[in-house]
C-alpha cells in the first residue's frame, strides 16, 4: 500500500483525535478570531529553570540573538526584493515554480501543483516540522522572558482544525514596560531558535546523509551542450533523435559552420526570435541515446565522477566503450557501445558528452539540494537498506531545516502581524525618541511589503494564467 494512503489514514485520525479533544476540553477554550486556544502550564517550570538558572549564556545569547533578528530582517527584505524583480522579468521562472508566492504552508501542496523539484510533503512531515519548530520557537520567546524577569502566564496550542501551533504567553503589561534592548531580546529570540534549529539539523542530516547513502554511479543529467549563434546555422534537417530522457525528448538536427548540433524541435520553429540557441552538441552520448546512472565501462564499476574520469582518461578517442546504465528505481540493466569522440576543447582527449547541466526544473532542483555541500552533482547516491524508509527520514529532514529558515526569515518581516513588525517598529522608536514618527515609518514599511507581496501575486498570475 502506497504511504499516500497511510499518510491520509494518519491525517483522519489525527483531526479525529482534535476534534475530541477540544469537545471534552471545550470549558478550557478560548476562540480568538479563527483559532481555538487551549492554555496550559506544560512547560513554566522547565521555562522559568533555564531563565534563571543560564544567565550568563543567555546574556551572550540575547546579543547574538538580536543581531540575528536584524540580519534576517534585512535579508528578508533583500530577498523580498530579490523575488519581485524576478518575478516581474522572468515570467519562465514563474511557471516553472508553479506555487503561488502566498501559497500557505500545507501538507501535499507539491502534489497539488504538480511541482516535481521539491520532494512530498505528507501530513506526518508537517506534523512532525511544526511540533519542532514551534516548540523551539515558543520555548525561547519564554526562557528569554524570564531572563528579563518578565513572567510567563501560560503555554498552550492553537488549532484550526487538524492544523495546530503552539504559543507562549507572556505578561503583556510587563513586557511593554520593559526597555527597548529587553523587548528587542524576546521579540528575536523564537528566529534565533529556529536558525539554531536549522543549523543543529543541517548536521544530523549530513551525518544521515554519510551513514545511509553509499555512491552508486554516475548520474547521466544532462548532455553536453554549446551557446550557437543563430547567424551562423546554415541549414536545418529532420527530426533525427528521439530519447527518453526525463520525459520524451525530440530533437532536430542544425548545422552551422563549425559542425553539426541537436536543438529540440520545439524551438525550431521560433528560431528567428534569438540570438543564441542553447544546442546540444554532437556527442557520443547523445547519438546513442544513453540515459540513467552509469554504473560499469569495460566491465570496471563506476560508483562516483571519480571513477569515471579515471576509466576515460585510460581511454583516447575513438575508442569503442561498452557502457551499462541503469534507470533509478529499476532493476534492468541496459548497454551501449560507443565510440568515442574528440572534446571540443582538446581534440586529443575522448569525449563521452554527458554533463550535469540542467533540463526543466533542474536549475530548481539544485536549490532543492544546495544545501547538501557534500553531495556531488554527478554522483548518484544509493540507499544501505530499505530505500522507502530512508527517503522517508531524508526528506522529513529536508523539510525541517527548510521550514526553519522559511519561519526564521518570514517571522522578522516589518509587519505587524510578525514579531519583525515589532521589532522594527522599537528600533524606529530607539531612533527618533517619537511614538508618532516610529509609527509613520512601521506604516510605511508595513505598505510597501504588502505592496511587493501583491507584486508577486499579479506577477504570478498574469504568468500562470
Amino acid at each position: 500500500m502506497s504511504f499516500w494512503v497511510y499518510d491520509l489514514i494518519f491525517l483522519v485520525v489525527f483531526s479525529l483525535f482534535v476534534i475530541i479533544f477540544l469537545y471534552k476540553r471545550k470549558k478550557n477554550l478560548q476562540r480568538e478570531g479563527i483559532l481555538y486556544l487551549y492554555r496550559t502550564k506544560v512547560g513554566l517550570k522547565i521555562i522559568d529553570y533555564v531563565g534563571r538558572k543560564y544567565k550568563r549564556t543567555l546574556m551572550i545569547l540575547n546579543y547574538l540573538s538580536i543581531l540575528t533578528g536584524y540580519i534576517l530582517m534585512f535579508s528578508m527584505i533583500y530577498l523580498l526584493g530579490k523575488m519581485v524583480y524576478i518575478f516581474l522579468t522572468v515570467p519562465d521562472f514563474i511557471r516553472a515554480v508553479k506555487i503561488p508566492p502566498l501559497m500557505p504552508l500545507i501538507p501535499y501542496f507539491p502534489s497539488l501543483f504538480k511541482v516535481d523539484f521539491l520532494p512530498p510533503f505528507y501530513f506526518a512531515y508537517w506534523i512532525i516540522a511544526i511540533a519542532i519548530i514551534a516548540v523551539s520557537h515558543e520555548f525561547s520567546h519564554g526562557i528569554f522572558a524570564r531572563f528579563h524577569n518578565i513572567k510567563v502566564r501560560s503555554t498552550g496550542f492553537g488549532f484550526l482544525g487538524p492544523f495546530l501551533a503552539a504559543f507562549v504567553e507572556p505578561d503583556e503589561k510587563q513586557m511593554n514596560k520593559a526597555k527597548i534592548g529587553k523587548q528587542l531580546g524576546i521579540l528575536t529570540a523564537g528566529s534565533f531558535a529556529n536558525v539554531i534549529m536549522t543549523i543543529l539539523f543541517i548536521l544530523i542530516f549530513w551525518l544521515f546523509f554519510i551513514v545511509a547513502f553509499v555512491p552508486a554511479g554516475v548520474m547521466i543529467n544532462s548532455y553536453a551542450s554549446s551557446l550557437v549563434p543563430v547567424e551562423d546555422i546554415n541549414s536545418i534537417g529532420n527530426e533525427s533523435i528521439i530519447i527518453n530522457f526525463n520525459g520524451e525528448l525530440n530533437l532536430t538536427e542544425i548545422y552551422t559552420t563549425n559542425g553539426k548540433y541537436y536543438l529540440m524541435s520545439s524551438l525550431v520553429n521560433e528560431i528567428n526570435k534569438y540570438e543564441l540557441v542553447e544546442a546540444f552538441d554532437d556527442a557520443p552520448a547523445i547519438k546513442a541515446g544513453v540515459v540513467g546512472v552509469i554504473i560499469e565501462i569495460d566491465g570496471k564499476m563506476i560508483k562516483q565522477d571519480k571513477d569515471l574520469k579515471q576509466v576515460l582518461s585510460e581511454k583516447k578517442p575513438g575508442d569503442i566503450v561498452k557502457i551499462k546504465t541503469q534507470l533509478d528505481g529499476e532493476e534492468s540493466i541496459n548497454e551501449y557501445e560507443i565510440e568515442l569522440g574528440k572534446r571540443p576543447d582538446n581534440p586529443e582527449l575522448p569525449f563521452l558528452g554527458i554533463s550535469p547541466i540542467k533540463t526543466t526544473g533542474g536549475m530548481l532542483r539544485e536549490i532543492r539540494d544546495s544545501l547538501i555541500f557534500f553531495k556531488d552533482p554527478y554522483t548518484y547516491y544509493k540507499p544501505r537498506i530499505s530505500e522507502d524508509l530512508i527517503l522517508f527520514i531524508y526528506n522529513l529532514l529536508w523539510w525541517i531545516i527548510i521550514i526553519n529558515l522559511s519561519v526564521a526569515l518570514v517571522n522578522m518581516l516589518p509587519v505587524g502581524m510578525f514579531d519583525g513588525g515589532r521589532v522594527f517598529y522599537l528600533t524606529c522608536l530607539a531612533i527618533f525618541k517619537k511614538e508618532k514618527i516610529a509609527k509613520i515609518f512601521f506604516r510605511l514599511a508595513t505598505y510597501l511589503i504588502l505592496l511587493a507581496f501583491l507584486l508577486l501575486m499579479f506577477s504570478w498570475f498574469l504568468a500562470i494564467f
